[in-house]
């Protein structure tokens, strides 16, 4: 048994050895990372090799050395942070097929926390919207199946199956004393990225749902819908991106592009990689695809100057924070909801042998002014709760294992003090009635019971009556 033991040992110090190497050379530039990955952690690797023997010697059944080795590699990510993680073959397609907007699944995004998967947000116009989950369920039981144990690649892979077959998620909710049940009818989900209407002459209203590789195409045709279908000069602009999960960086600097001025930072990234630093800005490089035609070019001149409202709330995270925070840093439009979920990190994809990769957390997003996003997101300059409840149940640094922001003093939650009071209030409000919550269905973003957005248009109003009646002061003084 020792000299199997040693040999397994040396057999596998020597592989991943010469994988560290191999992979030191190939995907790292910098040459202090290159020099520090060469000295290997000889003591770690021997006591992982042993592990690796125990487990094929003495472990109650045997063990394919594939499981083994995926899930070392999947314990080594995904101990690393909250996004980190290893895609398999069929994770790696999905993931592909998913930034172009059809995919096949309940329409969740979701994490791991505490061994329960975490809802961060559900898409609109999915199984999982029009049931009603809601950001910061708690799914504890698949069908029969409890989640506690599972990883979350498994949790995600019982989730998704063909369309038109059912599915049971029990969830655990705050401020709810039983457990909740949904049953679901799985589908392929079809995600229109950019929904656009004119709520009245002269004020329009765009959703962007998640960025997508035509969102900024899509957006700049639903700009030039809005301005011919409106009679009069457009005077006000509402930008929705309210549980916007994220999506492509991209999309998110085209989106950003379409308001701001030509060549403005709109975000910028650090990280220890040369690859990992970038400034991204304004101008067609950085948001098109191809050399192809810029879709931007032909917008009318007026949407870089006309008040904006730019809605957000906890479900709006990674690039629609990159958006919300460049349009505030640079006082284009005025941020109105809740504070965002914080999730400010970039995460790269690798692509490995046998068509998978890693999902690599390697930089960090930073706004304009310089304020790291991760862990602490974008507050907006009118907050308001009341209309948004759920969106103070989860966000990054609620995580376990989140990133910090990097800057000193922000690496906490900072929790406003209409936040305190909302959440004050919620709960006096259960005490005095002890009723629990009433329906579960969502409220649709851009309707008529949509409270925000009827603030954020009679803010626009307001504007614009206090602009017109200070000019007209200033001509008569």
């Amino acid at each position: 048994m020792r000299n199997f033991m040693k040999k397994i040992s040396l057999v596998f110090v020597g592989i991943i050895a010469g994988v560290m190497v191999s992979l030191n050379f190939s995907a790292i530039a910098d040459k202090e990372i290159k020099e520090e990955l060469q000295t290997l952690p000889i003591e770690e690797l021997r006591t992982f090799s042993q592990v690796f023997g125990r487990i094929k010697s003495d472990y109650v059944e045997p063990v394919e050395d594939k499981k083994l080795i995926t899930e070392a590699i999947n314990g080594m990510l995904v101990g690393l942070d909250s996004h980190s993680a290893f895609l398999d073959s069929e994770e790696y397609k999905e993931l592909q097929i998913g930034t172009q907007g059809e995919f096949g699944g309940l329409g969740i995004q979701v994490t791991m926390e505490d061994g329960l998967v975490k809802v961060i947000s559900p898409i609109e116009d999915t199984p999982a919207y029009r049931a009603g989950i809601k950001t910061g369920d708690l799914i504890i039981k698949i069908d029969d199946t409890a989640v506690k144990g599972m990883t979350l690649n498994d949790a995600i892979k019982r989730m998704r199956g063909k369309p038109d077959t059912s599915i049971v998620l029990t969830v655990i909710r705050e401020g709810e004393a039983e457990p909740l049940t949904f049953t679901l009818v799985r589908a392929v989900i079809k995600i229109e990225s950019v929904k656009f209407k004119l709520i009245e002459p002269g004020y329009a209203y765009i959703r962007i749902t998640q960025f997508q590789e035509r969102t900024g195409e899509n957006l700049a045709e639903a700009i030039t819908k809005l301005y011919s279908e409106s009679k009069v000069p457009m005077k006000g602009l509402v930008l929705d991106l309210r549980n916007d999960p994220g999506g492509l960086l991209n999309s998110a600097v085209a989106v950003s592009a379409a308001f701001l001025p030509s060549n403005a930072l709109v975000v910028y990234t650090e990280g220890r990689t040369n690859d990992a630093k970038m400034q991204l800005r304004a101008n067609p490089e950085y948001y098109l695809r191809s050399t192809g035609h810029d879709f931007l070019a032909g917008l009318p001149q007026s949407i870089k100057t006309i008040p904006m409202v730019t809605l957000v709330n906890g479900g709006s995270a990674s690039a629609s924070e990159i958006v919300a925070g460049a349009l505030q840093d640079y006082k284009r439009s005025i941020i109105m909801g809740s504070q965002t979920f914080g999730k400010g990190s970039v995460q790269t994809i690798l692509p490995l042998s046998n068509n998978t990769a890693i999902k690599l957390t390697t930089a960090r997003y930073y706004t304009p002014n310089g304020q790291s996003i991760q862990a602490k997101g974008i507050i907006p300059d009118i907050l308001d709760e009341d209309t948004d409840n759920n969106s103070r149940l989860l966000r990054e640094v609620d995580l376990n294992r989140h990133l910090n922001n990097g800057q000193e003093g922000n690496n906490i939650r900072q929790k406003s003090a209409l936040e305190e009071k909302g959440a004050e209030s919620s709960k006096e409000s259960k005490n005095k009635t002890g009723e629990k919550p009433k329906s579960h269905e969502p409220m649709e973003f851009g309707s008529s019971n949509d409270q925000l957005l009827t603030k954020a248009i009679n803010y626009l109003k307001s504007g614009s009556k206090k602009s017109k009646h200070e000019t007209a002061k200033a001509n008569q003084d």
